[in-house]
């Protein structure tokens, strides 16, 4: 049996270790001295997380989509009896003008769909309503929603309205640049056609505008090389010239509206007309102004 031994000497005393710190607190102090522990996994993620998360930005408002354009009935094209409403919907065959078109009367009042049918995985409908069928007979008597007036004939739409456009231009040696400040031009309807010696304009805006313009040339270009382009707020043509000849302006009726002076940068004598009020010719000018 073991027994204990008996000794005087003071028991050895191990020095205290440092208290392990198994979360990796972080320490502060505060104001008033007291110790604060924070642990950096805690501070770790929550920062990490705020880096990583991205800051909303504010959704702008999307606009809302133009209203439809609807058909209106075209009462001077006549209508033969029995002729169906062409409205969405409707169905509702033609009598006579007097029952059907003039007035305010019963026999006048439409009832349709404004906007164009929806097949969808089975069900059926129209978009601007929101009754769903799965047979096809049951959607051709799905009732209008809207109330308004037969559509017999068609109105053709309106064309676009002809409008004018400032045109600007600047030579060099073997070109003619042209600008028409046309703000908004359709690139994908607007034609521009280059010949020996005119240049044929067909620019429609993106409302109902549009310019037409046959441009007759002071001289000959080469149509093959001449070369346009369709800018935000104007049109730019680019001219190549057959010959190396300065064009004193653009177009043959401005041509005959000065005369036919040859452009010059100065005049024999000691007198000039750049910069002066009144023009001053030289000797083969005076003799065809005269």
């Amino acid at each position: 049996m073991k027994t204990e031994r008996h000794t005087n000497d003071a028991p050895k005393v191990e020095p205290s270790k440092a208290p392990t710190n198994p979360n990796n607190l972080a320490v502060s102090v505060s104001e008033d001295g007291k110790e604060v522990y924070t642990s950096e996994a805690v501070l770790t993620n929550t920062s990490s997380q705020s880096e990583s998360k991205p800051h909303a930005s504010p959704i702008a408002p999307t606009e809302p989509p133009p209203p439809a354009i609807e058909e209106e009935d075209d009462l001077s094209i006549p209508v033969a009896v029995g002729t169906k409403c062409l409205r969405k919907g409707c169905g509702k065959l033609f009598v006579s003008d007097e029952l059907n078109r003039l007035g305010d009367g019963e026999g006048t009042v439409c009832v349709y769909h404004p906007s164009p049918p929806i097949f969808r995985e089975g069900s059926k409908g129209y978009l601007c309503c929101k009754r769903r069928v799965l047979e096809f007979d049951e959607f051709l008597k799905i009732e209008g929603c809207k109330t308004g007036r037969h559509v017999f004939a068609v109105k053709a739409a309106p064309g676009p309205t002809q409008t004018e456009c400032r045109i600007e231009h600047y030579q060099t040696l073997d070109k003619v640049h042209v600008s028409i400040y046309a703000k908004k031009a359709d690139k994908d309807k607007t034609s521009i056609k280059f010949e020996c010696d005119k240049v044929i304009l067909d620019i429609l805006f993106q409302d109902t505008k549009r310019f037409t313009r046959t441009i007759d040339l002071v001289g000959p270009i080469n149509a093959d090389t001449s070369t346009f382009q369709i800018m935000g707020t104007k049109v730019e043509l680019h001219l190549q010239k057959e010959d190396r000849r300065s064009w004193s302006v653009l177009e043959k009726s401005e041509l005959v509206k000065i005369g036919n002076y040859a452009v010059t940068f100065g005049v024999g004598g000691r007198t000039g007309t750049i910069g002066g009020k009144e023009i001053i010719l030289d000797a083969s000018n005076q003799v065809k102004a005269g």
